[in-house]
């Protein structure tokens, strides 16, 4: 049972790396994209794609955060103190996931969006 928690518990930080392998690829790549389309024109339409783009990569990487705190927790650390630090972590990391979401579509995840129609 030992080893099935040590390959779990490396499992689990390989989602989370994997995470934040994302927003910092997300960062990167919007950043690139955002000087390119600064080159072409100067607006607040880059500045608006730019953060989107950013927020977007932060909520994909917080997904896999959260999955990976899920796995270790429920597998390798399976104490009450543990699932309720992460049940914290869980409702932090989702209120900013939906204010992101509110933040560059305009509306809540279970709203139909109000960027349709907007350059994405």
């Amino acid at each position: 049972m030992s080893q099935f928690k040590d390959f779990i518990g490396t499992v689990s930080y390989a989602i989370e790396a994997a995470g934040v392998l994302v927003i910092v690829a997300g960062f990167v790549l919007a950043t690139i994209r955002a000087i390119k389309r600064m080159k072409v024109t100067y607006s607040g339409s880059a500045y608006r794609s730019y953060r989107r783009d950013i927020a977007r990569s932060i909520i994909l990487g917080l997904e896999f955060l959260i999955a990976g705190d899920i796995i270790r927790t429920v597998i390798v650390s399976d104490t009450l103190t543990n699932v309720a630090v992460l049940a914290l972590i869980i409702v932090m990391r989702t209120f900013l996931a939906f204010t992101l979401h509110l933040e560059i579509e305009g509306s809540w995840p279970w709203q139909e969006s109000n960027t349709k129609g907007i350059e994405q």
